[in-house]
């Protein structure tokens, strides 16, 4: 079953856009892409209001994804959890497409046996730990996260050190919004470890905008760049095979 790499956006932001294009158009358009949008709305004491609330969850749904409203302290665990319930579904569609070709009809996982139904959850606990994974993280630098970035740059880590226990190959990049000079700003290329951030979040200024739907049209940008790099690498490779035979 050839399942391919796993793109996942984790978006992490605690309020509501306010500049450029429709962030849920955009989901819409990543999830029409292959790439799943994930949303993590963070608290403190205060309380994100319904229109964050609405944003977040369109947001996440129009990306085929998972959202979740946390507290900054329990941000660590949310991370790891939405990234991995977000692998699971992705590799459950996948095996139910599979399903759907196999025994016809519109059957998935939840209409076989009991017996049967563990077996291929078993398939996709297995594939959850071997195959490709890549995560853009999105992180809201506007006003109101000044605070939370401290804990943010904690969860990131955790995330990496969680996911790096698994057999498979992770790549992490990371984007903030809004940037010093432009709407987004890169932090860290495509690695497979977060370590750097380190240094770099230290570092971070905070603005008053939240362009959230430029943050995510830059993201698919930026996974689209690393698709044609690799078609390009790959049909060089293949000229060079030709002219050596």
């Amino acid at each position: 079953m050839k399942t391919g790499t796993i793109k996942q956006i984790l978006l992490i932001t605690d309020g509501c856009s306010n500049q450029g294009e429709d962030p849920i158009a955009m989901a819409a358009l990543a999830k029409e892409q292959g790439i799943t949008v994930n949303v993590i709305g963070v608290m403190e004491q205060d309380v994100i209001d319904d229109q964050g609330m609405r944003e977040i969850e369109g947001i996440a749904l129009s990306g085929g994804g998972v959202s979740q409203i946390v507290y900054a302290q329990q941000l660590s665990q949310t991370v790891q959890m939405v990234t991995r319930k977000a692998m699971t579904q992705t590799l459950q569609g996948v095996v139910n497409k599979e399903l759907q070709q196999i025994l016809g009809g519109g059957k998935t996982v939840e209409d076989l046996p009991p017996e049967q139904r563990g077996e291929v959850m078993e398939v996709v606990d297995e594939l959850g730990e071997t195959v490709e994974l890549d995560v853009l993280i999105l992180v809201d630098t506007s006003a109101s996260m000044k605070h939370k970035l401290p804990t943010v740059k904690e969860a990131l880590l955790d995330l990496s050190l969680s996911l790096n226990a698994r057999s498979g190959d992770n790549r992490f990049s990371v984007f903030v919004f809004p940037g010093k000079r432009n709407d987004v700003e890169k932090l860290l290329d495509w690695t497979p470890k977060l370590e750097s951030l380190t240094s770099i979040f230290a570092k971070l200024t905070t603005g008053g905008i939240t362009p959230t739907g430029p943050a995510l049209r830059e993201a698919l940008s930026y996974f689209n760049k690393k698709r044609s790099l690799r078609s390009l690498l790959s049909r060089d490779d293949e000229s060079f095979f030709e002219e050596s035979v």
